[in-house]
């Protein structure tokens, strides 16, 4: 099977398994938005985030190089696992030994963001425990990933989702036991998920005591450490709007903005797919890789414009779907954050360069300028546009922060792509973004327009992408 076919190949199995869980994901934010107060919702993600934030710290960014170091051919898989395995289980401890001195050191932060430290105490240990667990489901997971077991993979994100939603509905709606339900429920389904993989896959028979040489540990940390800050600093990027929206203006903002959030999760869903096959080919597929890559980035990048004109149109339809209607002045939003996210796509498409060659300060260095250009811009915006204030903040990060790229991984990879096509792109499905926001006269019209023209501009490059893929593949004369 050549690159292409694998390639693709790999990308219907994880479609299979992550649109059947995404579409179990998106019906659960309604039956939250239902069960939970926008107060509440916005504090229950918070909490989330918060722990989110944590796991990376905790586990050194282990998880990073569970991935990249298992497709290696070269280094033992269970070198791989049991460093992965033991890095978690340290941090894990600590943290259960740290857990009282967490809540006083975050309490400026959380002042900030008008949460009450009290109220987070209380549920600490729920944190704490979704850490752990969290982490841990990741290394059976990705260790998974990276031993070829695709399928199995699929399968267990269509079960965890499944878990998740059976769980929230259980803990939430039933016993209503609000935001800790839902925490609840996140980690007893990452436990089901360890359950299955452990039965499963044969992973722990790769566990094995630490020895004496420790030059595969040593690499793996030496890969992952700096992606810790790189992570919270892309944290910064993603979510400190929300605080900023919750401080600058009130949790109820913060709430909408959060509902609004997740529409663009439908670009993401998109990408995520594709990028958990990627990963893998560009790791392994090496020869005539520039060709390789430019061809992919190609179709990758008009398959995320099309999608996001098709958001950006049906956007108010998509908002009475999937929230209530206490939560549907959300969509005024969602155009902005739409193109935001597609450019957040981008840039994960270019750091999987810096991940192929074990690059992770660039992706480090990257991050921090994004994560300053957002804060920054959003002290100057939020003040004069409000929610979209903070959200065209996130969408200039994320723009910067992908022309760096473009320019920083050309000595690596030397993919050829028309800036011509990229910028027209970008500008149309801008002047989409802002008719929807201001619904200028006859808007449903041009919305229609603008999204036709999206479809026939990338439409061709994406049937021609297919077709050398499909019909022409090895045969294909490229360049190292």
């Amino acid at each position: 099977m050549n690159k292409y076919k694998r390639l693709i190949s790999n990308t219907l199995i994880f479609a299979i398994g992550t649109f059947s869980s995404k579409v179990l994901s998106f019906l659960l934010t309604p039956l939250l938005s239902y069960a939970l107060s926008p107060a509440e919702f916005s504090i229950t993600n918070m909490i989330v985030d918060m722990g989110n934030l944590l796991l990376p710290v905790v586990t050194l960014g282990i998880i990073n190089s569970i991935i990249r170091f298992g497709l290696d051919k070269s280094i033992k898989k269970s070198d791989v696992f049991s460093t992965g395995f033991f890095t978690i289980l340290s941090g894990f401890l600590l943290l259960l030994v740290l857990q009282p001195v967490i809540v006083p050191v975050l309490t400026p932060v959380m002042e900030v963001m008008e949460i009450n430290p009290a109220y987070v105490s209380k549920y600490m240990l729920y944190l704490v425990c979704f850490v752990g667990m969290s982490s841990m489901r990741s290394l059976f997971s990705q260790f998974t990933r990276a031993r070829g077991m695709v399928r199995l993979f699929a399968v267990d994100g269509i079960l965890s989702t499944f878990t998740t939603v059976l769980f929230s509905c259980l803990y939430v709606m039933v016993f209503q036991m609000g935001v800790v339900g839902y925490i609840s429920a996140i980690i007893t389904s990452d436990a089901c998920s360890v359950v299955f993989l452990a039965l499963t896959t044969g992973n722990l028979r790769y566990l094995r005591p630490m020895r004496v040489d420790h030059a595969v540990p040593v690499a793996m940390l030496k890969y992952s450490i700096p992606m810790v800050p790189n992570t919270i600093f892309w944290w910064i990027t993603n979510i400190s709007n929300r605080f900023l929206i919750a401080a600058m203006m009130s949790q109820t903002d913060a709430g909408l903005y959060v509902a609004a959030y997740k529409v663009p999760n439908l670009i993401v869903l998109v990408s995520g797919i594709f990028m958990d096959a990627w990963q893998m080919s560009a790791v392994t597929e090496t020869k005539g890789k520039n060709r390789f890559f430019s061809r992919v980035f190609t179709a990758y990048y008009a398959l995320m414009f099309m999608a996001a004109s098709g958001v950006i149109l049906f956007s108010k339809v998509i908002t009475h779907i999937l929230v209530a209607e206490d939560y549907y002045p959300s969509w005024q939003y969602i155009p902005l954050l739409v193109v935001a996210t597609v450019f957040t796509c981008l840039v994960n498409f270019l750091g999987s360069i810096y991940m192929m060659e074990k690059k992770s300060v660039h992706s480090l260095m990257t991050a921090i300028v994004g994560a300053g250009v957002n804060i920054g811009l959003n002290f100057a915006l939020i003040p004069l546009w409000g929610v979209n204030g903070s959200v065209l903040a996130m969408l200039i990060s994320y723009l910067v922060v992908f022309l760096i790229r473009m320019v920083d991984t050309k000595r690596y990879v030397r993919m050829r792509v028309s800036t011509l096509r990229l910028t027209v792109n970008t500008l149309l499905l801008l002047i989409q973004a802002v008719l929807m926001v201001f619904e200028v006269p006859l808007w449903i019209l041009w919305e229609i327009l603008l999204t036709a023209l999206m479809l026939v501009l990338n439409m061709k490059e994406i049937l021609e992408s297919v077709k050398k893929i499909l019909h022409r593949g090895e045969n294909s004369p490229g360049r190292a």
